[in-house]
């Protein structure tokens, strides 16, 4: 697949890595010499220097026998722009990186594909959903939504407590008469291992475990590992950046009471006057002092989503020590997600991995509706749509020649969502969630074509 990337900051440099280790095409556009020296040497792709929306340019990046144009720079409107002009150019399929997310609000209504652009994706209001629903998934640790939480992931970690710890899958599964969850992905403790559970893999205390919930399966794997699913009120968020502004704007309209910290006076009356019901505070939160006398103790969340990824990090652990029930730190560097079963944050966000997660559903093969890869571990969690001509349609699951290392955590039909067993026959339409370890992704697609 052929792809071009506009702009080499901190997204598109992450995608164009990804993508490399996939052995896509890559094509990386920017006009600073150092970000493009430094994809360069570390990369395998191709790289031309300059201003993205010459067309001299994008045709020097070969726009014409393009598949897919990405373009991720820091400016809006250089996105809409370059989009626009690869569409003309002859590029199949173009995805532009906006911060304004009114236009994702309107796009069908202002019609932005007439334009020329595809998709349109905003890391920043992607992190503001990851923080509402790890908030209302208070006990896990990942989440993620599918077709409006007809199926959910969640991620824990097993204690000791946990009654299915020592127990197979299989054992495990028998504890409830109607099966709501099924785990997909597990990373035994202290390793980077992931594995794909089988009814014989046995649960140990540490694991890292990823399930599959249809409605009310959440529930039972709180009861289940000893977990509650607090009900959270009051919620702090340090850090009145853009995804602060977002997720305190968000919060506050689902009924949080939310109280904002930003250190930059100027910035904080901004936020003061569009955002009325929330409380902002002019204060920069790093000081314990300063937070103690803002009563986080009494918070039920405590979120941090300053420019500083080490500053969140710590004022998160603060606030744990405080014993607030969740804490969620914003990060830049990937490695710190190694860390965040270990050092004490419940959830990590960031913002690269979310855009690369709404982007790498377009280079997967097969009618892809969703996607995200699994923090820590070497596997993706797709969602596809099962078509006629697909080698999958109107077969019982356990007929099926599905790669070992992947797994069918649930099915989708209509607006209902099915833990799904090997006597589920599988029809047209039908939505299916695959979670699948990297190296079998290909097999995975070739059933969905």
């Amino acid at each position: 697949m052929k792809i071009i990337i506009a702009g080499a900051g901190e997204v598109g440099f992450h995608l164009a890595k990804l993508l490399s280790y996939e052995s896509q095409e890559i094509t990386l556009i920017d006009i600073n010499k150092d970000s493009l020296t430094y994809a360069d040497t570390h990369l395998d792709i191709r790289v031309v220097r300059g201003d993205a929306t010459s067309i001299a340019i994008l045709k020097e990046g070969r726009v014409d026998n393009c598949d897919l144009l990405i373009s991720v720079t820091a400016s809006e409107t250089t996105n809409i722009t370059v989009c626009v002009l690869a569409k003309q150019l002859g590029a199949k399929r173009t995805i532009a990186r906006i911060s304004n997310t009114e236009f994702i609000n309107y796009k069908d209504e202002v019609g932005f594909t007439r334009f020329g652009i595809d998709e349109l994706i905003s890391p920043e209001a992607l992190a503001a959903s990851e923080i509402e629903l790890s908030l209302r998934q208070s006990s896990f640790s990942d989440t993620y939504e599918f077709e409006q939480g007809a199926l959910t992931m969640a991620g824990l970690t097993l204690s000791k407590s946990a009654s299915f710890v020592g127990k197979t899958v299989k054992e495990a599964a028998k504890i409830f008469p109607e099966i709501h969850f099924i785990p997909i992905a597990i990373q035994r403790k202290g390793t980077h291992f992931t594995l794909i559970p089988r009814g014989d893999t046995v649960f140990q205390e540490g694991d890292n475990v990823v399930f599959i919930t249809s409605e009310g399966g959440g529930e039972e794997l709180c009861r289940l590992t000893g977990k509650a699913n607090a009900a959270i009120k009051y919620v702090m968020i340090l850090g009145g950046t853009e995804i602060g502004f977002k997720a305190a704007r968000d919060l506050s309209k689902k009924g949080f009471r939310v109280k904002l910290l930003e250190g930059d006076k100027e910035r904080a009356f901004d936020i003061a006057d569009q955002l009325p019901e929330v409380l902002v505070i002019k204060s920069d939160g790093r000081n314990v002092d300063v937070l103690e006398e803002e009563n986080l103790g009494g918070m039920d969340a405590f979120i941090a989503v300053g420019d500083n990824s080490e500053t969140n990090i710590m004022s998160c652990l603060v606030a744990k020590s405080k014993g607030v029930e969740k804490s969620i730190a914003l990060v830049e560097n990937m490695d710190y997600f190694e860390l965040s079963h270990s050092i004490g944050i419940d959830t990590l966000i960031n913002k690269k991995l979310l855009a690369a997660n709404s982007i790498f559903r377009y280079i997967r093969k097969g009618e892809v509706l969703a996607m995200t890869k699994l923090s820590n571990m070497n596997a993706e969690l797709l969602e596809f749509e099962v078509k006629s001509t697909s080698a999958i349609c109107n077969k019982l699951i356990k007929n099926v020649d599905f790669p070992r290392s992947a797994i069918i955590g649930g099915v989708i039909r209509g607006d209902v969502g099915y833990i799904a067993l090997g006597n589920f026959k599988i029809q047209e339409g039908d939505k299916i969630v695959v979670c699948s370890l990297l190296r079998s992704i290909k097999g995975v697609e070739q059933l969905f074509l």
